[in-house]
């Protein structure tokens, strides 16, 4: 499945926004209905749901990766859950990062078993119950905010301080999953990443709905030696202005700048000419680990590629080094009393 946003999404609402707006309202209204009346099943364990408002990436995989290494620093044994956008797969299965192909499962599967044991599945609550007997104790879902049947014990919702919101409408018109008012009641924290302004008035919804939030940013890891180089830089994730910028922070001239769909699988042809351009200009190839794990395991263009592109891994760097930590407990509170309740009912 390929997610592309219509850039229009992310500028001021204009008349292409305002047109589809009667659709907006009504997609709004089913989606925040079934928010609102969702009966949500329990695992025995913590759910930790890492989402966003809007479609689009926001940077969830790397928080949910720090939130893993946060829980396993705990002595915890946590496990991703995901639905697996851009696999084919439609069974519940442990992702095996030596045998599983994005293709198969999706990227950022691949991404996140690589630190903790990753459950794929169409049906979330499947996808628990199967961590659960795997021996996962804490449970992190990357996204699934919205639309999941499974009690979540903490939702961390994250925004980019340069996107924000978008032009503020819901889908189609825009961006916005669901009715923010709706959204903001059933969030535990927001998380801004990033030191743009476009978050400021949700923050400040935030505030005034007592809801906490953190702060962070992306932080590229490993050694750095781009300054001064002419890249060939390539990008299929939501926002891949962010990668590009990224990219130029590290000093390297972007020569040539290509875009595609989020989770979009490249063909022969493209990459053909990815691999071409490049070797005709003497550019270096960079682009992002969630692009890099499409290629990998596959032969023919996909393999020569693979094996020319620089790989720009970044992580989420929390301000308060504590905070990671400190959801977690949360969200372990937010299970014991969910299940006290529980055992409340039931006695």
């Amino acid at each position: 499945m390929v997610s592309e946003a219509p850039p229009f999404w992310w500028t001021k609402a204009d008349w292409r926004a305002w047109a589809l707006s009667p659709f907006s309202f009504l997609y709004g209204r089913i989606a925040g209905y079934r928010m609102t009346h969702a009966r949500r099943a329990s695992v025995l364990v913590p759910v930790i749901c890492i989402g966003n408002f809007t479609v689009g990436g926001a940077g969830k995989t790397p928080t949910a990766l720090t939130i893993a290494r946060a829980a396993k620093a705990k002595g915890l044994r946590p496990g991703f859950l995901s639905r697996g956008y851009g696999g084919s797969l439609d069974v519940t299965v442990v992702v095996d990062p030596a045998h599983h192909r994005a293709v198969a499962v999706g990227d950022e599967p691949l991404l996140l078993a690589r630190e903790a044991m990753t459950v794929v599945s169409r049906r979330r609550i499947e996808g628990a119950e199967r961590l659960v007997r795997e021996g996962a104790d804490l449970i992190i879902m990357d996204d699934g905010f919205q639309s999941a049947r499974l009690a979540i014990d903490y939702a961390l919702l994250v925004i980019d301080t340069t996107r924000g919101l978008g032009n503020g409408h819901t889908v189609p018109g825009g961006p916005v999953r669901a009715p923010i008012s709706v959204q903001m009641r059933y969030a535990s924290a927001l998380l801004k990443v990033g030191k743009g302004n476009a978050a400021d008035a949700i923050v400040r919804m935030a505030a005034r709905a007592a809801k906490p939030y953190f702060t962070a940013s992306l932080k590229v890891c490993g050694e750095n030696d781009l300054a001064g180089r002419k890249v060939l830089a390539f990008a299929g994730i939501a926002d891949p202005g962010k990668f590009f910028r990224t990219v130029e922070s590290l000093g390297a001239e972007i020569a040539i700048g290509r875009s595609f769909g989020d989770h979009e699988h490249l063909s022969d042809d493209e990459m053909a000419d990815l691999l071409s351009t490049a070797e005709r200009d003497d550019l270096l190839i960079v682009t992002t680990s969630k692009d890099f794990v499409r290629l990998a395991g596959h032969h023919g263009k996909a393999e020569e590629l693979a094996a020319k592109c620089r790989v720009i891994e970044v992580e989420m760097a929390f301000e308060d080094p504590q905070a990671p930590g400190l959801i977690i407990d949360r969200a372990m509170e937010a299970c014991r009393e969910r299940r006290l309740s529980k055992s409340r009912k039931s006695g």
